[in-house]
């Protein structure tokens, strides 16, 4: 057992469940207390292995939108899983995105990484794949700056981290783009041909974020009403990991978007054992804010005002303005979220223990955290 409840490498996790018909919940909670020691209660539980992840756009050398260095999350999430007990977790970077690809672009990224395997940080998330050329003759040419770029940062983090293993995620397609004729999704081939380039360059990926229909953070109907998101293409997501399986290629699949998808649905229809990671993000920024609309009510109001005045737009609801932008009020309201009433912060800790338990449950990992302990016992 990890005694002193430090984060393992994502790579044991991933490898141990490979073929396991389960999910494992990366939980991103942008960082309210008692999110964290709420999911890592109903982690030991429920025996579940878990990841804790956050993005670059969330937490970077300069404090992302939720205020937080790679080394401030990294250092509540230790603290929380120390004080519940908790040994059968990763730290995971998030969509540490590459957006343009040019030398000042890879420089601040292995800056960024840097600072986030020094936290301790035992999985990362490469995301080149807004650098898809749509205008490439075939699929290498289509994914050569994206091959490129999650080369050098996958080689920049193994020479980093030294003689550890980490887990690596990397992406192929971007989550909710569209072009002229609807939603992108990513195809079999693209995916093959991906991992295929990545292996060839010396780059091993366990898991792969795709492009199959769903979108992140909260999602809206035409009048503004917060609906349940079901959007995500199954049969898709099915075929890309065949391909994946028929060419001897052992990865799987990372499921990104599953705030506001029915727990019922994802229990029922996901593909356990193809996709292998599960993202909850703004979930349980909306369990949080749910409590404080509660418990804080006029540093509530406040926050809607602010997002209202900063954000607001004539052609969108109020509600969908807050939902989809109260991301940016952890900095601005920073010291206020970290210094919550203890009542709140309990009733915020109780609400995340059973919603996880929820998760848990329809993702298939009970029990997830014994057979990474049996697995590392065999290493």
């Amino acid at each position: 057992m990890n005694g002193d409840y430090q984060p393992i490498p994502g790579s044991t996790i991933f490898n141990a469940l490979r073929d396991r018909p389960c999910i494992i919940m990366a939980a991103n909670v942008r960082y309210v207390p008692g999110v964290m020691k709420g999911i890592f209660r109903a982690a030991k539980d429920s025996d579940s292995a878990v990841l804790i992840e956050i993005a670059r756009t969330e937490s970077n050398l300069e404090g992302g939108y939720t205020g937080m260095t790679p080394s401030d999350y990294a250092d509540f999430a230790k603290e929380a899983a120390q004080e519940v007990g908790f040994d059968i977790w990763g730290l995971h970077a998030d969509h540490i995105t590459i957006k343009k690809g040019t030398s000042e672009d890879m420089a601040a990224t292995r800056d960024l990484v840097a600072a986030q395997v020094d936290a301790g940080f035992t999985s990362f998330a490469i995301d080149a794949s807004h650098l898809f050329n749509f205008e490439g003759g075939d699929l290498r040419e289509e994914l050569s700056h994206n091959i490129r770029c999650t080369t050098e940062i996958a080689t920049f983090i193994k020479d980093r981290i030294g003689e550890k293993s980490f887990g690596l995620e990397v992406e192929v397609g971007e989550i909710g783009r569209s072009d002229g004729s609807g939603m992108v999704l990513t195809r079999p081939e693209e995916g093959v041909a991906f991992i295929t380039a990545l292996r060839e360059n010396g780059v091993s990926p366990h898991v792969l974020a795709i492009a199959n229909g769903t979108a992140h953070g909260n999602v809206y109907d035409a009048q503004g009403n917060l609906i349940e998101d079901i959007s995500i293409d199954i049969d898709q997501t099915k075929a890309v990991a065949k391909a994946l399986r028929d060419n001897d290629l052992a990865v799987r699949i990372a499921q990104h978007g599953i705030t506001g998808t029915p727990r019922d649905k994802i229990a029922t229809m996901f593909p356990m054992g193809d996709v292998i990671k599960g993202n909850v993000a703004t979930f349980w920024q909306n369990l949080a804010f749910d409590v404080i609309k509660i418990y804080h009510p006029d540093l509530y109001r406040t926050m809607w005002d602010w997002v209202q005045t900063t954000k607001g737009t004539p052609d969108k609801k109020p509600i969908e303005i807050f939902g989809k932008n109260a991301k940016f009020t952890f900095k601005q309201f920073y010291d206020e979220l970290h210094t919550l009433s203890p009542e709140a912060v309990e009733a915020i800790e109780q609400l995340a223990y059973a919603e996880a338990l929820l998760f848990f449950k329809s993702f298939n990992s009970y029990g997830t955290a014994s057979v990474v302990r049996e697995y590392m016992k065999s290493q």
